[in-house]
């Protein structure tokens, strides 16, 4: 990639955020329209969970696909090509003509969105080349996560209540075709160094794991273990696979190798904790929210401001921190606040006063603005930047199945404790098990955090460059 002016290298950034924030806006503002959805297309409850279903696991399956093709192919193609796709599918989205058609039209969405997030910090990391303006860069991009989870609630609301359902999917439409023109013109394409061979094998088995796994965890609360039996041995088979494999290909589609370093590892865990505590987090706030308390989808969006702003305000200086002090001290943030913010609501009911859920919000986004940045800068940095693109879509892979996760678990175990009784009735009490497992995930991060980004971790990081003995690796290792 030829060197770029500090201005030019802003303006990528700004474009990549810009694929950010429509993933990330058609995940929230999705949540809003479901009730619309579901009076007019005449929808069951699991319709409407397949509406998110269907791009969960199409797009968990594909990050490692889109993140190995685009550092072979060329980053700005492979970003181009998920811009129009992702883009497409949304204007079909909009017009579809029931719910059968509406799941389809959102996994065409998948597979755009496949290759928008990995892809553009694939770009950011080889655009800003500095150690610590790329984690500057890096926390910018998650500040976006934070827009978008101000925004989406607020937005998605006022579009149904005046205007209908299908509008929340043109908001995609504009900013897709902005990013796609802007691209086009200002981001110079990029790819490895040296084209590595296709894996189709590794590809097939990464697909396959990931589908199946992701397929396990959503319809075994519905389902139950021996519905889900055959697809969890299949993703237990693929993986079986993969650790088969993959170390006996001279060019695998990702080096296993890179798990030896505990900076990297720990940051896949701690993708996987601090997103199942956000899959968990607002799934139960969504629906305390709006079933418990009677507010529509406007008001409950207002009050998840006090988590979004905090993630919005604290992501940046996330970057900053990791770039200045490396990512030790915003992880142990992270952690703890995410903990205090699930004990604050188990062990002292925080639903049942407005200062109290006011304050265990604002915990939990100060927690999840600090997480992003240590996670994505030290995935990143733990791998080749040739193979950046790979190492994104681990990131965010860990995410999506974190996300998952949280989201089916915690669902399990609020079904468990309302049982045939009313959400007014007993909601808070049924959540505290629930909010546990939230905490126990803020304390994994925190935990994980201190362990992976010591002096040990760094010295397993040296003996994973000197073991793999090439000097790419090595420099982005000491990144």
């Amino acid at each position: 990639m030829p060197e770029l002016t500090h201005r030019r290298r802003l303006l990528v950034l700004a474009i990549c955020c810009m694929s950010l924030l429509i993933v990330s806006l058609d995940n929230t503002v999705l949540n809003v329209a479901l009730p619309s959805m579901q009076q007019e297309l005449h929808a069951t409850t699991a319709g409407l969970q397949w509406t998110i279903d269907a791009y969960t696991l199409v797009l968990a399956s594909l990050l490692m696909l889109a993140g190995s093709t685009a550092d072979r192919l060329g980053r700005k193609r492979v970003f181009m090509t998920g811009l129009i796709v992702f883009t497409l599918g949304s204007a079909l989205c909009s017009v579809a003509p029931n719910l059968q058609t509406l799941i389809v039209f959102r996994m065409v969405q998948a597979v755009g969105g496949s290759m928008l997030n990995p892809v553009a910090m694939s770009i950011i990391t080889n655009t800003f080349t500095d150690t610590r303006e790329r984690a500057r860069a890096i926390g910018a991009w998650g500040a976006v996560v934070g827009i978008s989870m101000a925004a989406g609630p607020l937005v998605g609301g006022l579009l149904v209540e005046s205007v209908g359902w299908r509008s929340i999917f043109w908001l995609n439409l504009p900013v897709g075709l902005a990013a796609l023109l802007l691209t086009l013109r200002y981001v110079p394409e990029s790819r490895a160094p040296k084209a590595r061979r296709p894996d189709p094998v590794g590809q097939v088995l990464v697909i396959v794991l990931f589908g199946a796994l992701t397929y396990g965890i959503i319809e075994m609360p519905n389902a139950g273990f021996s519905a889900v039996l055959p697809y969890v041995l299949l993703a237990l088979a693929a993986l079986a696979g993969l650790l088969w494999y993959e170390p006996r290909r001279d060019e695998p589609l990702i080096d296993l190798r890179f798990f030896r370093s505990a900076p990297f590892s720990g940051a896949t865990v701690i993708a996987v904790c601090g997103f199942a505590s956000l899959g968990g987090f607002l799934f139960m706030s969504t629906l305390y929210l709006q079933n418990v308390r009677g507010l529509d989808a406007l008001h409950a969006g207002l009050w998840m401001l006090p988590m979004a702003v905090p993630t919005f305000l604290c992501a940046p200086l996330a970057g900053r921190l990791v770039g200045n002090r490396g990512p030790r001290l915003p992880l142990l943030i992270a952690g703890t606040a995410m903990t205090a913010s699930g004990i604050l609501f188990a062990d002292f009911e925080a639903e049942t006063s407005d200062t109290t859920l006011f304050l265990g919000y604002a915990l939990f986004g100060v927690g999840f603005g600090f997480l992003n940045a240590p996670i994505t800068n030290t995935a990143v940095s733990g791998m080749p930047r040739s193979q950046a693109g790979v190492a994104a879509a681990v990131a965010s892979t860990s995410r999506q199945l974190g996300q998952t996760l949280g989201v089916a678990v915690i669902g399990a175990v609020l079904a468990a404790g309302i049982g045939s009784s009313s959400y007014q009735e007993v909601f808070v009490e049924a959540a505290v098990p629930g909010w546990w497992i939230l905490s126990g995930c803020g304390f994994a991060v925190l935990v994980l955090g201190a362990v992976t980004s010591g002096p040990w971790a760094r010295r397993t990081a040296e003996r994973t460059a000197a073991r793999l003995e090439t000097p790419e690796v090595q420099e982005a290792v000491r990144a």
